[in-house]
C-alpha cells in the first residue's frame, strides 16, 4: 500500500494550555512547539489556538516521490489543489477545509509486547500468581495515533476525497452516516461521519492491551470524573477495545487496543452497518453527547468558513 500511517494531527482549540496539560496526563510526553509524542510514533499531536475545536491538519506516510506525484496528479485532475514541495505534498480537503500533507516517512516500528498469560476454561497459562494486568504501576503511555474522527457536512464528497483522490481505502461503511477509511493495515484511521457542522469528533491512541485501556481511563477519571465519555467496551467495526474521555476544548480522546488490521485486501470483505452494530458489540451504550456532542450548536454558530 503506497500510504502506510498517520504521520501526526494538529488540531485547534481555543484554550490550547489547558488542552495540551490533558493531553499530557494522557500520557503523550510534551514536545517543543506545542508537540506531544506517542511512544512508538514520536510527536504526532500539535495543538494550536482556534476560535473553535477542529481538526486543522492531518499528515500521512507515503512510501516513494512516486506516489504523492500520483496524488498530485489525481488532484490536479480533479482541479484540486495539490502544492509539492521536496518530499511531501499539502492539499486541503474541500468540505471540512482540513489540511491535508502527505510525506515520505518511514514505517513505524513497534516493539511488540510481551504475551500476557491468560487463564481459561481447561488453559491455565498464569500459573500461582495474580494477573500481571493488576500489578502494573508503570503511566500508561499511548504507543500511537491510531484515527481520527471528523464531522463533515457532505461526508460522502470528504469520502471521495480521501478514497479517489489521495488514496484512502473503505473497510466499512454506517449507512446512511459515513465510512472506516484506511491508509494502513489497521482497519480505519480516518471516520468520515455526516454532521451539522465540521468539527474534530476525536483522536485515538493505542495502548498495549485492554488494562491498558482501563488503566488509563481509571487514571484520567480519578480526579475527574465528568472526562468521562463512554466505555469500557468493544467495537464492532475496528473489534477493538475503547473508553473514550473528553478533553478541556470538548474534543473526545479514544484509548484502544486490538485493533482489526488488514494484511489481505482480497481477503477482506467490507460491511454496511447499521444501528448500535455500526457503533459497538458489547458495553454500555452510548450517550446521546457520543453521537451528537452537547457544543455542536456553539460551534455552528462560532464557525467559520474553511479554507
Amino acid at each position: 500500500m503506497p500510504l502506510h500511517r498517520l504521520t501526526a494531527i494538529t488540531i485547534g482549540v481555543p484554550n490550547v494550555a489547558e488542552t495540551i496539560a490533558y493531553y499530557s496526563e494522557f500520557g503523550l510526553g510534551a514536545q517543543p512547539g506545542g508537540w506531544l509524542a506517542s511512544t512508538d510514533g514520536g510527536r504526532q499531536l500539535r495543538v494550536v489556538h482556534a476560535p473553535t475545536r477542529r481538526l486543522i491538519e492531518l499528515r500521512i506516510g507515503a512510501e516513494h516521490l512516486d506516489d504523492i506525484a500520483a496524488i498530485a496528479h489525481r488532484l490536479r485532475a480533479a482541479g484540486a489543489l495539490a502544492d509539492e514541495s521536496g518530499t511531501s505534498l499539502n492539499t486541503v480537503e474541500p468540505v471540512t477545509g482540513t489540511r491535508v500533507v502527505v510525506e515520505i516517512a518511514g514505517p513505524i516500528q513497534q516493539p511488540p509486547t510481551p504475551a500476557t498469560p491468560y487463564n481459561g476454561p481447561g488453559r491455565i497459562e498464569r500459573g500461582t500468581g495474580r494477573a500481571p494486568g493488576v500489578l502494573r504501576e508503570t503511566t500508561v503511555r499511548p504507543r500511537k495515533l491510531g484515527h481520527v474522527v471528523v464531522g463533515s457536512t457532505d461526508y460522502e464528497a470528504s469520502i471521495r476525497f480521501f478514497t479517489d483522490l489521495i488514496g484512502f481505502k473503505v473497510s466499512d461503511r454506517i449507512k446512511g452516516h459515513g465510512a472506516f477509511l484506511r491508509c494502513s493495515t489497521d482497519h480505519h484511521n480516518v471516520l468520515v461521519l455526516h454532521a451539522p457542522v465540521t468539527f474534530l469528533h476525536h483522536s485515538s491512541w493505542q495502548v498495549d492491551d485492554v488494562d491498558e485501556v482501563g488503566r488509563g481511563a481509571a487514571t484520567m477519571l480519578a480526579d475527574h470524573p465528568e472526562r468521562h465519555v463512554w466505555g469500557l467496551g468493544r467495537h464492532h467495526a475496528g473489534s477493538n477495545f475503547f473508553w473514550y474521555l473528553k478533553d478541556p476544548a470538548g474534543n473526545f480522546s479514544e484509548y484502544y487496543s486490538d485493533m482489526d488490521c488488514i494484511i489481505d485486501d482480497q481477503l477482506w470483505s467490507p460491511e454496511t452497518l447499521e444501528g448500535a452494530r455500526g457503533l459497538f458489540n458489547w458495553g454500555p451504550p452510548p450517550p446521546p453527547s457520543f453521537l451528537a456532542p452537547d457544543d455542536l450548536a456553539e460551534i455552528m454558530t462560532g464557525a467559520h468558513q474553511p479554507g
